[in-house]
């Protein structure tokens, strides 16, 4: 049996000399407990290294979408199918086996014992294989995780935390409702509740304990009250320390989130401006991360924009002949949930058509300012007010009650026709009439007037090289002021003496946004050049230009070696 291995830096297959260990995969770890036994049950047949950062992330990805990438077929077909046509190959992903399978005909395996010795294989596997390189697998490890977290993994994290708050606060009323069941009929907001149990404990210590800065004083006093005559039962001292244990899980995960939220607004606007105004940071980021990145949702359609999210459904009706859906993510966004319900689909088309526009200005504009979501937002708010009041607009009452407050006087006035003599004249100026000599002249002579000047492609590509490298430095200036507050922040936390959780959550958004520094900079190179190598191919015929002047310009502001 073959077992492939996919690490950060490409792809390993090993041979299984002894395929009775794999009968009992409880017991599988006591082949593992040292290097020697590793390797007596394992050898090292070959691997296939990724060339770079960009193919690691290719092959990454198709890996976590179950599906076959091209180096990865190449690789089997070379080395497994010539060499092991007989062997059986043991494969992490039933996905990615189903593939293996149908593509390259070759028999894969799937089991708990497979899953159990992957796990063991990456704990030796820098023994396992020959000029194993801890640093290169380490900055492999950085470049592919850093390449997912901007461009591959999917807007779930908030969600997740949504989630995961709310079953954390439903298991605490649980268990904390056997002794004090009354409490959650009394406290209805979910952080004031976990606040409460953490300052009483044990309900008999409610009379004594202050609670007036978490809760209302009529509350308060009801709190107290109940507490004295409660129905629950006595708990013993451990089952309050877990369940305290739970609700500070609780709050700390309630404080999370709420850092997770001001970050996600701030750098929705650094990112798209205009979009978030028109939809809000929330439906914006998830538009995005659906799609997959800012640029490829500007290539979407209006219509497509409304329905992103909704493809089951879209397919759904397309196959069953029924009416398709009308909104998709962009369902959340205010200005359609305030919306009656005969109108959501309306405003939704609408919304999607200026969101549209929005997102092509916020990926392809020269300038990242608002203005665009501000107008767009205004007026969209107008037409739902107009929609809303029926079309109908009273402004100063009907024909009739205007003729019964304003009648009007009508009299007959003769009208006495008096022939003009100047009209028998035949003489006709100079100024209403030309010649043929005169009109000959005026067509043989150039109009001053300017003619309209089309656009020049080279001057197109300068306007876009210049708006990317704007952006670009635009966005990394972002990137450093966000690292200067949030190491102040840290700072702050540090003085304050606050819990090493949040320190430690703390200096993981400070590290997360140092990463994204050197990959800024290399596209500010790489714009830099690709604009540098399109004005120094421009003419003498472009040096009154103002895009290519502007260009110029920003190529002595950058000046990048």
């Amino acid at each position: 049996m073959l077992v492939l291995l996919e690490s950060a830096s490409g792809f390993y297959i090993f041979k299984v000399n002894d395929e009775s260990k794999l009968n009992q995969p409880a017991n599988l770890y006591k082949e593992f407990e040292n290097a020697k036994k590793a390797t007596k049950l394992l050898s090292f047949e070959c691997n296939q290294k990724f060339k770079d950062a960009t193919d690691a992330l290719t092959s990454t990805t198709a890996l976590i979408e179950g599906k076959l990438s091209k180096r990865l077929k190449k690789f089997l077909s070379k080395k497994v199918l010539s060499v092991y046509s007989d062997e059986t190959l043991a494969v992490a992903d039933a996905k990615l086996a189903g593939s293996i399978k149908e593509k390259l005909d070759i028999q894969c395996v799937t089991s708990n014992a497979v899953q159990e010795l992957m796990t063991c294989i990456r704990i030796h596997l820098p023994e396992l294989v020959p000029d194993w390189n801890e640093d290169e697998e380490a900055a492999m490890q950085l470049g592919l995780s850093h390449g997912l977290g901007r461009y591959k993994l999917k807007f779930t994290l908030l969600d997740d935390l949504d989630k995961e708050l709310n079953n954390y606060i439903m298991r605490a009323k649980e268990w904390y409702g056997w002794h004090f069941p009354e409490l959650s009929k009394i406290i209805a907001d979910n952080i004031a509740y976990i606040k409460t149990v953490m300052a009483i404990g044990m309900r008999t210590n409610a009379v004594n304990t202050d609670l007036s800065e978490i809760i209302p004083e009529d509350i308060e006093a009801q709190v107290k009250e109940l507490a004295e005559v409660s129905m629950g039962t006595e708990i013993a001292p451990e089952d309050l320390i877990n369940i305290q244990a739970l609700c500070q899980n609780c709050l700390d995960l309630h404080e999370y989130r709420a850092q997770l939220l001001e970050y996600l607004k701030n750098r929705m606007m650094a990112v798209a401006p205009n979009l978030t105004i028109l939809v809000g940071e929330l439906v914006g980021a998830r538009l995005i991360s659906h799609a997959g990145s800012l640029l490829n949702l500007a290539k979407h359609p209006a219509s497509t924009v409304q329905i992103l999210g909704a493809e089951k459904a879209l397919f759904r009706a397309l196959k069953t002949k029924h009416d398709t859906p009308k909104y998709g993510l962009i369902y959340h966004a205010q200005l359609i949930t305030q919306a009656n319900t005969k109108l959501k689909g309306k405003m939704s088309r609408m919304l999607a058509a200026k969101a549209a526009l929005a997102i092509r200005v916020d990926a392809l504009g020269e300038e990242s300012s608002n203005e665009l979501g501000l107008q767009n937002r205004a007026k969209l708010e107008t037409q739902l007010k107009f929609l809303e009041e029926g079309n109908i607009r009273r402004i100063s009452g009907t024909g009739r009650q205007q003729r019964q407050q304003h009648p009007q006087k009508f009299e007959n006035k003769s009208k006495v026709m008096i022939y003009k003599d100047g009209a028998d004249s035949t003489f006709v100026p100079k100024n209403k009439r030309k010649t043929f000599d005169q009109n000959q002249d005026d067509e043989a002579t150039p109009s001053t007037s300017t003619p309209a000047v089309q656009d020049d492609p080279k001057i197109n590509q300068i306007r876009i090289r210049t708006g990317v490298l704007k952006r670009s430095i635009k966005e990394k200036q972002s990137y450093e002021q966000e690292l200067i507050r949030e190491s102040e922040r840290l700072n702050k936390m540090r003085e304050l003496q606050k819990d090493e959780y949040e320190i430690n959550k703390q200096q993981e958004i400070i590290n997360e946004t140092a990463m994204l520094l050197p990959d800024c900079q290399k596209r500010i190179t790489a714009a830099y050049h690709d604009l540098q190598q399109l004005v120094e191919g421009m003419g003498e015929d472009y040096a009154e230009n103002e895009i290519y002047l502007a260009a110029k310009a920003l190529l002595q502001e950058s000046s990048i070696p």
